[in-house]
């Protein structure tokens, strides 16, 4: 079971590896567009990565919180302690009400759907963060499709009814791994204990 599961995992990390890097390649539009296979020009040396990487606390437009991520200085420890700022909506946080827009961002959403229902149903997701019903509509979407040979999604294979916490930190594990600079999985990256995590 250990072996098929390591496979699955596998399998997840190189589709996201590959998506992610279109997504934010889509939506922030860089100067210099990020390669999935140049993992080297991702992670903290890389603005856009490294600010949905950025803890939420911390405010990634101050040069002085970059040298200190960067730098691995003591006052910037990236840990398993922290959220990071993909995971809030529209990449933002409010330091008032840390729930407000948390688990909802478009790239969790997208890459939630990527791995559970299809990599196609991932353009589907509309951005604004309500992932309430992805299992269900893709649960409709099958069932509409009569004539059409569909694949059976991930969530009907394990039979997950609901996004679970599990599955969400699995997912935000994956999208940690595809938008740092390790060029292979390891259950700590830095400060960062995904197993902790």
């Amino acid at each position: 079971l250990k072996k098929g599961a390591d496979v699955a995992c596998g399998d997840d990390t190189s589709t996201l590896k590959e998506l992610v890097t279109a997504w934010i390649n889509q939506e922030f539009c860089p100067f210099l567009l990020i390669k999935p296979n140049d993992k080297y020009s991702c992670g903290f040396a890389n603005d856009i990565c490294g600010k949905l990487l950025c803890p939420a606390e911390w405010n990634w437009d101050q040069n002085s919180v970059k040298a200190g991520i960067y730098n691995r200085t003591s006052e910037y420890i990236v840990s398993e302690n922290s959220w990071p700022l993909f995971v809030y909506e529209n990449y933002q946080v409010n330091s008032n009400n840390l729930e407000e827009g948390f688990l909802k961002s478009r790239l969790l959403v997208m890459a939630f759907k990527a791995i559970f229902t299809s990599p196609s149903s991932a353009s589907q997701a509309k951005g604004d963060g309500d992932g309430a019903d992805i299992l269900e509509n893709n649960r409709h979407a099958q069932h509409r499709s009569d004539q059409t040979k569909v694949k059976t999604c991930i969530a009907s294979i394990i039979n997950m009814k609901k996004v679970t916490p599990c599955a969400i930190t699995y997912i935000i594990c994956q999208v940690c791994f595809a938008l740092s600079s390790i060029t292979s999985w390891s259950t700590v990256d830095g400060d960062f204990d995904y197993e902790a995590f």
